[in-house]
C-alpha cells in the first residue's frame, strides 16, 4: 500500500484552514445583517426605519441630488454599493424632513453622508470629501462626535 505524499496533507491542511476562514467571514457578516433586524425599544429594527426614510424622503429627491448620492457612494466596493446608497439615502432622508425641507439639497446629502458613515471610516470620508472639493466645514462638528 502506497502512502499518501507529504505535499498532499499539507495541501489538506491548508485547505481545511481557508475553508473554516471562509466560514468565519460570511458567518461575521450574516450576523451583522441579523442585528440589523432585531427590532430595538420602540419596536422598529434598524432596516425598517431605513426604509421607512426612503420611502418618506422618495418624492424630495431631485435628479441633481440622486447624481450627488451616486457621487458620494461612489468609493463603496461595487458589491456593497446598493447596501451603502439605501443607508446614506435614508439618513440623508431623515436629515431634510426633519430639517423641514421641501426637496433633498447637496447640504443635506453631505451631512446624512457624514451621519450615515460609521467613525471608524471618518479618515477615508474625509479625505474622500477633500479630494473631490466638497466643503464640509460646516459638518466639522460631526466628525468630532
Amino acid at each position: 500500500m502506497k502512502a499518501t505524499p507529504d505535499w498532499f496533507m499539507y495541501f489538506i491542511v491548508f485547505w481545511a484552514v481557508v475553508m473554516v476562514g471562509a466560514m468565519a467571514i460570511g458567518g461575521f457578516f450574516m450576523f451583522r445583517k441579523f442585528l440589523k433586524v432585531l427590532p430595538k425599544k420602540d419596536g422598529k429594527s434598524k432596516l425598517d426605519w431605513q426604509n421607512y426614510w426612503v420611502e418618506r424622503s422618495r418624492s424630495m429627491w431631485t435628479d441633481d441630488s440622486k447624481k450627488f448620492l451616486d457621487e458620494l457612494v461612489s468609493p463603496v466596493p461595487t458589491a456593497f454599493r446598493d447596501i451603502a446608497k439605501h443607508s446614506i439615502a435614508a439618513k440623508i432622508g431623515e436629515v431634510a424632513i426633519e430639517s423641514g425641507a421641501a426637496e433633498v439639497t447637496e447640504a443635506h446629502c453631505i451631512e446624512g453622508y457624514i451621519r450615515a458613515t460609521p467613525k471608524r471610516d471618518y479618515r477615508s470620508l474625509v479625505s474622500f470629501l477633500n479630494r473631490k472639493g466638497i466643503d464640509y466645514a460646516p459638518y466639522k462638528h460631526l466628525l468630532n462626535k
